[in-house]
């Protein structure tokens, strides 16, 4: 593992350009392993197994997303107090939220196997595809507790520093999971056939490998996050910690819940124009879910080395961080957007049928929102730095207020005065709103007075 201060010494561009390669890499590695999984699902167990899986995995990204604050505000303490060189107060956060996430994991897994059924009934999930989505689901929960150990330990070592030992292991568990998928759905030799079971079975293999490994290799190299004989004392709950990663997570992880909403109130629109304008966008989905993921990834990335310099008392290393991450931000983010407007239509062609009118639609959507993105990019960098700092409420806000109040509303008018095309500039506003709101507040500075600790 990489020493607790690297995110707080060294050139900013190399350190943060090392540290967000393995964060991208990991991201393009979880997407292609879904579509993988998507595709022997489909292909090999029908339409009603696509299905299934889908609606289980909707649940499973809720679940995620409710922990994925409390990851986070975790991840930003373990950054500040080893950028402060407080390791004994670090080990502290690690003790309090392994028993945490331990405990939660461990009590959804049950009530979810229990209650897949009528989860899924109340999804309203197709009677075709029911048994099948109660089947995957169940494996799915008993997996959740490698699914959360997982994350919250490769949150923690990348706000001590280190992003490839995170990626290294989620490379291993993604390769398990693409072999054992054939395996289990199909079976072979002693391995018995288990149809869409199959594919949670090879997730909890995998996901359980990965994570054991992940925790032999930490002790292995004694990683300064690593528990001693003489500190299991620390994994007794300290509930003011308790308090912080909820009241400090809770605001993060609703930041998820918006944007999943935001994106559902707004298919409802896109659905209006009927099944070509919806496949377009569809489309044009699979191509902007990978120019964004620079975007999260530098987020991610300048949240853990803002809270260590924070935690330094760096404020001048903070605000040249910044700088840097937006310069990245204009390359890793721009680059594949001028790409896709000269290049959009052959890309397009691989998700819709040669000659669609579809494949038409979604160029234009391109042409409208494709500028935007860079934007984008330029909120989730300002948004990482003041979450590293404690300031997770005002984030929160500026995206209820443009996806939800501005977006939504927005939409509903412009669909009766300019049709689908209005519904595209809106998208595209919006991001430009969100931009607009997010720079403001990073440039009064409020923000520095925020603190992490919750008292």
């Amino acid at each position: 593992m990489q020493p607790s201060d690297s995110l707080t010494t060294g050139a900013i561009p190399g350190t943060l350009f090392r540290f967000v390669l393995p964060i991208l890499a990991g991201n393009i590695l979880q997407s292609l392993n879904g579509s993988i999984n998507s595709v022997w699902v489909g292909t090999y167990l029908g339409t009603a197994a696509l299905t299934a899986t889908n609606n289980a995995n909707i649940v499973q990204f809720l679940l995620l997303g409710a922990v994925f604050g409390i990851t986070m505000a975790a991840s930003l303490l373990v950054a500040q107090h080893l950028g402060g060189r407080r390791l004994e107060e670090a080990k502290e956060v690690v003790g309090t939220s392994v028993t945490f996430f331990l405990l939660l994991s461990l009590a959804l897994a049950v009530l979810g196997a229990v209650f897949s059924r009528q989860i899924l009934e109340w999804m309203g999930t197709p009677p075709d595809a029911l048994p099948l989505a109660v089947a995957y689901m169940r494996l799915m929960f008993v997996a959740l507790p490698f699914a959360y150990g997982a994350y919250f330990v490769s949150a923690a070592l990348r706000g001590a520093g280190d992003s490839k030992t995170p990626f290294r292991f989620l490379m291993l568990s993604v390769a398990l999971d693409i072999v054992c998928n054939p395996l289990f759905i199909f079976g072979w030799g002693p391995v018995p056939a288990m149809g869409i079971a199959g594919s949670a079975m090879a997730t909890l293999v995998a996901q359980g490998v990965s994570l054991v490994a992940l925790l032999v290799h930490i002790y292995r190299v004694r990683s300064p996050l690593a528990l001693g004989r003489g500190e299991w004392h620390l994994l007794r709950m300290r509930w003011p910690l308790v308090k912080t990663l909820v009241l400090k997570g809770i605001p993060m992880g609703l930041q998820m819940i918006v944007m999943s909403l935001g994106m559902v109130l707004y298919m409802q629109m896109v659905n209006r124009f009927g099944s070509d304008t919806a496949a377009a966008y569809a489309a044009g989905m699979q191509l902007w879910n990978y120019i964004q993921m620079p975007a999260f990834a530098l987020g991610a990335a300048v949240s853990s080395m803002a809270a260590q310099n924070i935690g330094a008392g760096l404020w001048n290393r903070v605000r040249e961080t910044t700088r840097v991450a937006l310069g990245f931000n204009v390359l890793l983010t721009g680059l594949p957007v001028l790409v896709l407007y000269f290049l959009d239509r052959p890309l397009l062609g691989l998700f819709l049928p040669a000659g669609s009118q579809a494949i038409e639609i979604a160029h234009d959507i391109d042409q409208i929102v494709l500028w935007s993105f860079p934007l984008f990019g330029v909120t989730m960098v300002l948004s990482g730095v003041v979450r590293a700092a404690g300031a997770v409420v005002a984030p929160l806000l500026i995206m209820v207020v443009t996806l939800l109040a501005f977006r939504a509303t927005a939409a509903f008018w412009v669909i009766d005065h300019y049709g689908a095309n209005g519904v595209w500039w809106v998208a595209a506003w919006t991001t430009v709103l969100g931009f607009v709101l997010t720079g403001a507040y990073y440039l009064a500075g409020t923000w520095r007075q925020a603190k992490l600790v919750t008292a």
